[in-house]
């Protein structure tokens, strides 16, 4: 290679690995018979395809943050892999494949000395993989909330971790942070690094005391075995299911981690992928279903660090020997990008409260939800929080009468006092958060609209107007929905409600909306007077 370009390259596997690797694109190897033979690559596996069964092999490497450097190494690493990922996908994950012979004639049946290991697994086709589904332009609404389904659903069933342990600790999380800024400044040549990772440096400084709140999160039992490397490409739609797979195996400090580590990494990874509208769509049916509001307040520092592992892996993947200057810097650019999307969320810091505001089948919601993807925000809708108060589903149906039950004042009141505290954090975290409710007497706005922090924010009603034929209409057909109103509920508020007063509409901004819902250029509208306010 030419050039004045120097630094570290990566350890790659040696020459007996890739001879081996290379001997088996044999079909008298694998004691079966194969409909093809495919590769695939990463930095530390070889898979192998052939039509039914897939073979995983662990490359002969040592980066530090895992290794696999010797065959005992590896079969326990093999080991791990197969017990950890049945916990998700126990019909992928077959077995351990002795490969015996000699690394030009290897076999994966009969005797011989072992000269390697493989994992055994189920194939399935590509094109079931979520990243392939983002690839194709065929990720949609439904399969965002199945992934957040799936992964909240597992963060709830996975076992927190003992709190003699240093899992998921401050110091832990501080030095994975650390690892990866070292990696990436070791990776890739000073001269090609952006700025943006100089001021992520300075902004890791800047935010020490976050480390406390981590501390805290463990102590409440947020740090679990989770699966450590959940992105779109380890995760695959199998039988109508979102299926998670490929969990981290070599390093359980990586896997034993805060939930909301794991759920920001799907977040960024999707962001990544050209879809920050989904992004935004899993974090807040994440939220829900985990009812892990608290969480919020580290969610920018998750972001941030999980850009940069990203970052790390792809330029620990690029090797600047078998590239010229022009083309090293191109093969680098995808880790420029990931350190890139670590400053805009670490930069990124728009405190801001909207309310919406309208009767019973208005629209509130649906419009909320997509005002949280355009604009990037947090939405919580009163009818969950009220449902969680209870221990109860979002969609389960109470038959409460009318101000009984749960919908008594006294529940009533508690569902707005805990909607003011997650807005309250969500606004303190600097982020933008969208109240979902009725909000129909002047005292619940002024409540909400003087919620009190330590920051400046702007402050937004979105007031929803559908004619009463129309909203009797939607609540009768209406159906798994968490609102429970009904055309009694809504006859009360028609005589109860008290519209937005002129009063209201002097101090603060408010945006009315008709029966034909929004479209972007209402979004656009809306997000110029909440940035400009």
């Amino acid at each position: 290679m030419t050039g004045h370009l120097t630094h570290a390259s990566p350890p790659r596997a040696n020459d007996d690995a890739t001879t081996l690797i290379a001997a088996l694109n044999n079909p008298l190897a694998f004691g079966h018979q194969l409909q093809y033979h495919r590769l695939i690559e990463t930095h530390i596996s070889w898979i192998i395809l052939t039509g039914n069964y897939a073979y995983k092999i662990k490359k002969p490497v040592n980066f530090g943050f895992l290794d696999f450097s010797t065959l005992q190494k590896r079969r326990f690493y093999c080991e791990e892999e197969l017990r950890l990922n049945r916990r998700f996908a126990p019909e992928i994950y077959l077995d351990l494949v002795e490969i015996r012979g000699s690394i030009n004639a290897p076999r994966m049946h009969g005797g011989g000395e072992i000269i390697e290991y493989a994992i055994k697994m189920l194939e399935f086709p590509q094109q079931y993989l979520l990243s392939n589904y983002a690839a194709r332009h065929d990720l949609n609404p439904e399969l965002i909330d199945a992934i957040a389904a799936s992964v909240s659903a597992m963060h709830a069933e996975s076992e927190p971790a003992d709190a003699t342990t240093d899992y998921g600790s401050a110091s832990i999380s501080a030095a994975w942070s650390d690892e990866n800024m070292r990696h990436i400044a070791n990776a890739i040549p000073a001269e090609l690094l952006p700025n943006s990772y100089f001021g992520l440096k300075r902004w890791y400084q800047e935010n020490r005391k976050i480390l406390g709140r981590i501390d805290e999160r463990k102590n409440d039992g947020f740090v679990r075995e989770c699966h450590g490397d959940l992105h779109l490409g380890n995760m695959a739609l199998l039988s109508g299911r979102v299926t998670l797979f490929d969990c981290i195996e070599f390093n359980p400090e990586l896997r034993w981690i805060d939930t909301i580590s794991e759920a920001a990494f799907v977040a960024m990874d999707l962001e990544a992928r050209g879809y920050p509208e989904y992004c935004w769509r899993f974090i807040n049916h994440y939220l829900e279903a985990s009812d892990d509001y608290v969480g919020i307040e580290l969610l920018r520092y998750y972001m941030v660090y999980r850009a940069l592992v990203r970052a790390k892996v792809e330029a620990l993947g690029v090797d600047q020997q078998t590239h010229s200057v022009s083309s090293y810097a191109a093969h680098l650019q995808p880790a420029i990008d990931y350190i890139e999307l670590a400053d805009r969320w670490a930069q990124c810091f728009r405190p801001a409260l909207i309310i919406m505001h309208g009767l019973s089948g208005s629209g509130k919601s649906t419009i909320a939800a997509q005002l949280a993807e355009a604009l990037g925000a947090i939405q919580i809708r009163s009818d969950v929080i009220r449902k969680r108060l209870y221990n109860l589903a979002a969609d389960a149906q109470t038959d409460s009468a009318l101000a009984q039950g749960i919908y008594s004042n006294e529940a009533t009141e508690a569902t707005y006092r805990r909607l003011q505290e997650i807005a309250a954090s969500v606004i303190e975290a600097g982020f933008t958060v969208i109240v979902d409710a009725t909000f129909l007497q002047e005292s619940r706005r002024r409540q909400m609209l003087g919620t009190e922090s330590n920051i400046d924010y702007k402050k937004l009603i979105i007031d929803c107007q559908v004619p009463e034929l129309e909203l009797r209409k939607r609540i009768m057909t209406r159906q798994n929905d968490p609102s429970e109103a009904n055309l009694a509920v809504l006859d009360q508020q028609l005589i109860t409600r008290q519209a937005i007063s002129e009063d209201e509409a002097r101090r603060h901004q408010v945006i009315s909306i008709g029966s034909d819902g929004i479209d972007a250029a209402k979004i656009l509208q809306i997000s110029k007077r909440l940035v400009r306010a």
